[in-house]
């Protein structure tokens, strides 16, 4: 059945990801095209609620993105995000500069990395590491650390609105 729906294993791969992460795109671009360059949180929002459903997703990527370049899976995944996420979050990024959104002084390519670190460490940390810190990622705890991390980038990233 998965040579009739995805051509190979690496097309029901492909597609995995592909589905996983289009709630994120669909979300990327309604904030755009809205011009609502500005509104990460909800962004920030989304992507906890979709993780949440399959937690073990953000810690495949990190193990996918650490294989030899030649490897099919990083090759998929590499496609998927230039097809998906990259390009939209460089312009929105890009935008939120030239808008005046950011602080003075950052750089809209580390803005970028200090979210995705944001979002993404709560799924990739070791277990034992959150564990020393008393820490279970459930729906419980992501809510609050979005909660916690859009307060975070409000205060640290943003421009004050007034």
């Amino acid at each position: 059945m998965i040579r009739y729906y995805f051509g190979n294993k690496e097309g029901l791969f492909e597609t995995m990801v592909r589905e996983t992460l289009q709630p994120m795109k669909n979300k990327m671009e309604s904030l755009m095209k809205n011009g609502d360059y500005g509104n990460l949180t909800d962004f920030m929002r989304t992507y906890y609620f979709e993780m949440n459903k399959v937690p073990q997703f953000p810690r495949l990527m990190s193990q996918v993105m650490h294989m030899p370049p030649s490897a099919t899976q990083r090759r998929l995944f590499e496609k998927v995000f230039a097809d998906l996420g990259r390009p939209d979050q460089d312009l929105m990024f890009n935008k939120m500069s030239e808008l005046g959104l950011l602080r003075e002084g950052l750089s809209p390519r580390m803005c970028k990395i200090s979210l995705i670190s944001l979002m993404v460490f709560p799924f990739v940390a070791p277990p034992a590491l959150l564990s020393l810190h008393g820490i279970e990622v459930n729906e419980e705890f992501l809510n609050e650390l979005l909660e916690h991390n859009i307060a975070l980038l409000k205060r640290g990233l943003l421009r004050d609105p007034s």
